[in-house]
């Protein structure tokens, strides 16, 4: 969102000039579209500690790990996050617009279910992405009802979705599990261009183009700002907040359901505890990325090296032969960071 300056100009103008004072033209500031352009304000932006971060990750790594720093190993070892980082996009749109979805790893769930359920009714292939999709809208516009509809807070229709989405899922599956999937499947969650880029990478890379377009360079990017920023006022200046709302919900939920598409692709089966516990690491994504969880401020490429950042270091831990589950412990202590940090950065918080 384009920032606001006011420059104070020198005194006296007008009588320097008698023409602006019988123009009218008698203020001593200037509003400037854009802040000039500062190194210091360069190197303090969120964005740039992200990406001094990232090379802290890829130093350390590359120091401390013989193969870390290997091509073919980093570009394989983005297929690992590549799927939350698709619903971490969307996410991103939803907490500028002081919401938040806790049930995208639910509507994952319930989508890869529905894919599995229709490859075994016998649906052609090429139907099974756009009933993940389908899915995961459907779940999304129920989320984006009841909140608009009702006026419920999110966070609590979300929780309480997500326990929805997740049972019926495991209602359907039992102790079962869904394999023998299309080679298609296969080909776009395990496939790679030029034998060496992961095929969901660079679906991840379009979409975050996309989506920067959208948010920093169109009208409806503006507009999802000025409802973060004060959803009462976007409402009496003509804004539709809840069909913007509305739509952001079945946007994460669309794109949950491509995650679980490339995700039951890649690993060749869908399971009842697929994707569980991705909810804690798409929020940290999106919030270690600079946006704020008090809405009205972000931007898609913080989020995106938030992504990058996270993907290095889950890497050098799996290289390391480090658990998976000290990953939860790094998850949660990146957040706690990554909000200590920025009320820091803001100023002293007083206290109430």
């Amino acid at each position: 969102m384009n920032a606001t300056t006011i420059v104070q100009t020198p005194a006296d103008t007008s009588a320097d000039n008698p023409a602006d004072t019988k123009a009218g033209v008698t203020s001593r500031y200037t509003i400037l579209e854009r802040a000039p352009f500062s190194l210091r304000q360069l190197a303090l932006r969120w964005e740039s500690l992200l990406a001094l971060l990232l090379l802290a990750v890829m130093l350390v790594g590359g120091l401390s790990l013989p193969h870390f720093l290997d091509p073919y190993n980093l570009l394989d070892g983005t297929a690992n996050f590549s799927e939350k980082a698709l619903i971490a996009l969307p996410m991103a749109l939803l907490i500028i617009c002081r919401e938040i979805d806790i049930s995208v790893a639910g509507t994952l769930a319930l989508s890869s279910v529905a894919m599995g359920l229709a490859h075994h009714a016998g649906w052609p292939a090429g139907y099974l992405p756009l009933v993940a999709i389908g899915t995961g809208l459907l779940c999304g516009w129920l989320n984006g009802y009841l909140v608009t509809h009702f006026m419920l807070p999110s966070i609590v229709v979300t929780i309480g979705t997500v326990s929805l989405y997740r049972g019926l899922a495991s209602v359907v599956l039992g102790d079962q599990a869904y394999t023998n999937y299309p080679q298609l499947m296969a080909d776009w969650g395990q496939g790679q261009l030029f034998d060496c880029v992961p095929r969901s990478f660079v679906i991840l890379l379009g979409a975050a183009l996309l989506f920067a377009f959208v948010l920093h360079a169109t009208t409806i990017g503006r507009r999802l700002f000025a409802i973060g920023t004060n959803p009462a006022a976007a409402r009496f200046s003509g804004i539709a907040v809840d069909r913007y709302r509305l739509g952001l919900f079945m946007l994460t939920g669309a794109m949950a359901g491509l995650a679980a598409f490339l995700l039951t692709g890649r690993i060749g089966s869908t399971r009842p505890n697929i994707a569980t516990g991705w909810e804690l690491e798409i929020i940290t994504m999106v919030i270690l990325g600079g946006v704020s969880i008090a809405g009205g401020a972000g931007t898609i490429a913080g989020v995106l090296l938030a992504v990058l950042t996270m993907g290095a270091v889950t890497y050098g831990l799996a290289l390391a032969n480090i658990p998976g589950i000290y990953m939860t412990i790094v998850v949660g202590v990146l957040l706690l960071a990554t909000i200590a940090l920025s009320r820091l950065l803001r100023g002293q918080p007083t206290r109430h």
